[in-house]
C-alpha cells in the first residue's frame, strides 16, 4: 500500500500535488457549517456570522498558499483552490433546499471538469502540462457560452420559477454530465502522454495510434465525453434556450475539430490509421470525420 501511494505521489508532480492540495483546502469551504453549528443551506442564506465565516476562509486559504508555495507554484495553486471553493459552494447550495439546489449540482460538475483536466494532465502528459491545461481560458466563445447559460438560468429562474424545479430532468442531465465527463477523463488516461488539449502537427518520437480501451468503442472518445458533458450541464439547468444553442454549437465545432484532428492523424499514421477509422466510428452523432478515398 506504501509503494503504491509513493508511486502515485511520484506520477502526480509537484505541480499535481500542489494543485490537489489546494483545491481540497478550497472544498473545505463546505465544512463551515459543520464548524458554525449551521444547517448546510447557510450559502443560501448566510447571514452576517456567515459572511464573515466565508471572507475569513477565503483570506485565511490565500495567507497559506502565500506561504506554502513559491510564485510558479502559487499560480497552480490559487486556479485550482478557486475551483475548489466554486466545488464546496455547489456542495453546499446541493445540501440546501432552496430553488438554486441544481444550480449546486452544475457548479460542482463545472468546477470539477475543469480542475480535473489539469490533475489528469499533470499525470498523463506532464511535459504539456501549464495553467491553460485547467481550460479555464478556453476561448472567448466558451466563456460566453457559460455566461448566457447563467443568465438564462436566472431570469428563468425568476419568471418561470417551476422550471427550474423539474429534478427528474435535472437528475437526467446530472446522469449525463457524470457519463461524459467519466468517458473524457477515461479517454485522457487510456491515451496517456499521447493526450494533448492543442492539436499536434508534428509527430513526436512516443507518439502512437492509441486504438484500445474507450478508443475501441469510438475513434474519438474525448471529444465525445465533452459533447455529452455541455450539453448535459444545460438539461441539468432546464435551460431550455442553451440547451439548443449548447447542442448546435458543440456539434459545429466537434465538426471542424475531428476533421482537423483527422487529417494530422492520417499525416502521422497513413493506412493504420484509416483501417482504424473504417471499423470505428466518430461517435459524435452525424459526424464521420475527414472525407478519403477507402
Amino acid at each position: 500500500m506504501a509503494a503504491a501511494a509513493g508511486q502515485w505521489r511520484s506520477r502526480l508532480g509537484r505541480e499535481g500535488r500542489a494543485s490537489l492540495a489546494a483545491f481540497l483546502m478550497g472544498a473545505s469551504v463546505a465544512a463551515l457549517p459543520v464548524a458554525l453549528g449551521s444547517p448546510p443551506g447557510l450559502l443560501a442564506a448566510p447571514g452576517l456570522r456567515g459572511r464573515l465565516a466565508f471572507v475569513l476562509h477565503v483570506a485565511g486559504v490565500n495567507a497559506a498558499l502565500l506561504l506554502l508555495y513559491p510564485r510558479p507554484l502559487y499560480r497552480i495553486a490559487v486556479r485550482a483552490c478557486f475551483l475548489g471553493f466554486a466545488f464546496g459552494c455547489g456542495l453546499l447550495l446541493s445540501a440546501g433546499r432552496s430553488a438554486w439546489r441544481h444550480f449546486g449540482w452544475y457548479i460542482c460538475s463545472l468546477s470539477l471538469f475543469h480542475y480535473s483536466e489539469y490533475l489528469v494532465t499533470s499525470i498523463n502528459n506532464p511535459r504539456s502540462l501549464s495553467l491553460d491545461s485547467f481550460l479555464l481560458n478556453h476561448s472567448f466563445e466558451y466563456n460566453l457560452a457559460a455566461l448566457s447559460s447563467w443568465v438564462e438560468f436566472t431570469l428563468e429562474k425568476l419568471l418561470f420559477p417551476e422550471l427550474k424545479q423539474i429534478t427528474w430532468l435535472s437528475t437526467v442531465g446530472l446522469l449525463m454530465v457524470i457519463f461524459g465527463d467519466c468517458l473524457r477523463k477515461a479517454a485522457m488516461l487510456t491515451a496517456g502522454s499521447n493526450f494533448n488539449h492543442i492539436v499536434q502537427n508534428e509527430k513526436s518520437d512516443t507518439h502512437t495510434l492509441v486504438t484500445s480501451g474507450v478508443y475501441g468503442w469510438f475513434r474519438h472518445p474525448s471529444y465525445v465525453g465533452w459533447f455529452y458533458w455541455s450539453i448535459g450541464t444545460q438539461v441539468l439547468l432546464c435551460n431550455p434556450i442553451c440547451l439548443v444553442g449548447y447542442t448546435l454549437a458543440s456539434w459545429r465545432f466537434f465538426r471542424e475539430r475531428v476533421e482537423e484532428e483527422e487529417i494530422t492523424l492520417i499525416h502521422f499514421f497513413g493506412e493504420e490509421y484509416l483501417e482504424y477509422k473504417r471499423k470505428v466510428p466518430s461517435g459524435l452523432p452525424f459526424i464521420r470525420g475527414v472525407k478519403v478515398e477507402l
